[in-house]
């Protein structure tokens, strides 16, 4: 078998560790050093089905507005641009600038360079900063930024599951708008907190790739009012 090649490192601002791309013959791998592979360009079915799902419940938005937090590989954002008109404005937030130069650099034609699509804006900062203070901004904010409802690669992240960080992301929803969060399985006291905050939530099981790999976890927590 072809060994991995690493590629480059870069580490997660707020000593969130050290993240190793490597590469074996058109295959990709993230890993956090330590803890294992996070993302896998084989491997990307329910990140196409967090876009897919989510951009399905805003067909009524002419012009919809996304917030997706974490580029990774580039497949929520790619799998969002195809089920999008060309009104459509989609900003992404990855904190790490390497995985940024990695999506235009080697990891770009796995998911179709979606960085090049003239609807996306990129910003290199917490996703959190994105939606703080920014009341009813967006029609749909996408977070795949760690493992599930807590900070795997930065501790930080935990507030973004906390009762305060849903709250930022409620208000920063417009009428009608949606939280679309990956999980690699299900949280039933995260399912409580969304309710808390006043979503309505919709829990969806997919597997990692087609019908097989390991069943991932979705929540869409719409804001109706």
């Amino acid at each position: 078998m072809t060994p991995w090649t690493l590629l480059d490192s870069a580490q997660v601002p707020g000593n969130g560790g050290e993240l190793n791309l490597y590469q074996r013959n058109n295959e990709f791998s993230i890993k956090l050093a330590g803890r294992g592979e996070l993302m896998n360009s084989r491997v990307h079915g329910s990140e196409d089905a967090l876009a897919e799902h989510t951009c399905a419940r805003l067909v009524d938005c002419v012009k919809p507005r996304l917030l997706i937090g974490g580029l990774g590989m580039g497949f929520t954002l790619a799998a969002a641009l195809r089920h999008l008109g060309n009104q459509a404005q989609v900003v992404v937030a990855e904190l790490v600038p390497a995985v940024v130069a990695w999506n235009r650099g080697p990891l770009g034609d796995r998911a179709g360079h979606p960085l090049r699509d003239s609807r996306v804006t990129v910003s290199e900062m917490d996703v959190a900063r994105m939606f703080m203070n920014g009341e009813q901004t967006y029609d749909a904010i996408l977070l795949d930024v760690d493992n599930g409802p807590e900070g795997l690669t930065r501790k930080e992240n935990d507030w973004l599951y906390s009762i305060n960080g849903l709250s930022e992301a409620f208000a920063a929803l417009r009428p009608g708008g949606v939280l679309a969060v990956w999980s690699a399985g299900p949280d039933r006291n995260f399912l409580q907190r969304l309710r808390k905050v006043g979503f309505e939530v919709d829990e969806m099981c997919v597997r990692a790739h087609g019908s097989k790999g390991a069943r991932h976890t979705i929540w869409f927590a719409s804001r109706s009012v």
